[in-house]
């Protein structure tokens, strides 16, 4: 069905057809209209513009007229870093954080993501995809309109396609399966040789990501991982430099990654190696918020010319929540982020983070309409300096 909104008071978020992402200054600032329309046919903007422009006496009666006087339209976050299909959660290591183990520690003596790969596998996969509509669910109503959704949680060939056959990042490097603890390249082969092949031959992944980080995997593991995947034609992403400056980043962009992810502790090396490549750097400030790590020098990497985006890394170990809104509010108080910045980093950088940025992300002609309708009064910067109010009126997706 047709709709047209009329009367919005301000429509944010405006990109011309083709721009993919924001770099350096082009993220200081967020294009807009004030009294404003927008058309939407099929599920996609045809059209938008000021009120007197509004092609109202030409719409036929089949139209549905939504007045909007007072609220601002934007378009729908884009999380482009999550692991939303696990099995139950991860409570007990919580109150081991709080204990004073650290992420490591858990993870050194059995527990972290080993912990979640048993409750995993011994899950259904209708019960898993239930598990992961709910939170589906719950993120659509805090406002996200695209998602990328890693595995990772399975380490056997069995249980990543399990996960796999609901989204589509593959992350079988994740961490070395219980099965192989102490056969490190012995699990690599198996990635590499059964795991790779297996979700290339069914169509499960656009992405192959490797945990390139201390503890988990080297370099020279991850490389070999990322040619392997090369030869099957899926795009490398990477997630590195959380727990120290790995290395993940440059292997990342000799691969032409989509995106590497983390960044909690990065050098002027890891800035200088992005600067001209196509690779989008992606900040958690969840994960520093939940664990108590640094945030991403994101205001550094904007100086610098690069683009940033922020995303959620939704999941039960390091990150248990999906709200966008946080996220934004995290990179203006944490990060030091301008409200613009950290709007840009969670819309269109947020979109080209999951090679999507052609078609949501932005309020732009031909895109998909993913958008957020905001309570009356609601401005720009009122998203991160309420974040937890309830000031979405109405997600469209």
């Amino acid at each position: 069905k047709d709709c047209l909104l009329i009367n919005i008071s301000e429509l944010m978020g405006i990109l011309p057809v083709g721009c993919l992402r924001l770099q350096g200054e082009q993220m200081d600032s967020v294009k807009s209209i004030k009294n404003a329309f927008l058309h939407i046919s099929q599920g996609k903007i045809i059209s938008y513009g000021p009120m007197d422009k509004c092609p109202l006496e030409q719409m036929g009666e089949t139209m549905e007229i939504v007045n909007l006087a007072g609220h601002t339209v934007m378009p729908a976050f884009c999380d482009s870093h999550t692991h939303i299909v696990y099995a139950g959660n991860r409570e007990q290591e919580f109150i081991d954080k709080i204990n004073g183990l650290s992420y490591e520690e858990i993870a050194a003596r059995g527990g972290g993501i080993l912990n979640s790969a048993d409750l995993l596998h011994s899950t259904s996969e209708d019960e898993l995809y239930e598990q992961a509509v709910v939170r589906l669910e719950e993120v659509i109503e805090k406002g996200t309109g695209a998602i990328e959704i890693k595995s990772g949680y399975g380490l056997t060939t069995e249980d990543e396609l399990k996960m796999l056959r609901i989204k589509s990042t593959f992350l079988g490097a994740h961490a070395v399966g219980r099965a192989y603890v102490g056969r490190q390249s012995e699990y690599v082969e198996l990635v590499c040789n059964e795991m790779i092949p297996k979700v290339a031959e069914e169509g499960l992944a656009d992405f192959v990501d490797v945990f390139c980080d201390e503890g988990f995997f080297t370099v020279e593991e991850t490389d070999k991982i990322l040619s392997t995947a090369s030869k099957y034609g899926i795009v490398p992403k990477i997630h590195a430099n959380e727990l120290a400056v790995s290395g993940g980043v440059q292997v990342g962009v000799k691969h032409n990654a989509q995106s590497v992810d983390h960044l909690e502790r990065t050098t002027d090396a890891e800035i200088e190696a992005l600067r001209y490549s196509a690779t989008m750097p992606v900040m958690l400030p969840g994960a520093s918020f939940f664990l108590g790590m640094p945030y991403g020098r994101a205001k550094e990497y904007i100086a610098k010319g690069l683009a940033v985006a922020l995303a959620s890394d939704y999941n039960p170990g390091s990150s248990p929540s999906g709200d966008m809104r946080f996220v934004m509010a995290l990179g203006c108080i944490k990060m030091k982020l301008t409200p613009e910045q950290a709007f840009n980093a969670c819309t269109i950088n947020g979109a080209y983070g999951m090679g999507v940025s052609d078609i949501v992300g932005s309020i732009t002609e031909g895109k998909l309409a993913k958008l957020l309708v905001l309570k009356k009064g609601v401005t720009l910067g009122y998203i991160p300096y309420c974040h937890h109010s309830p000031f979405i009126e109405r997600v469209i997706i």
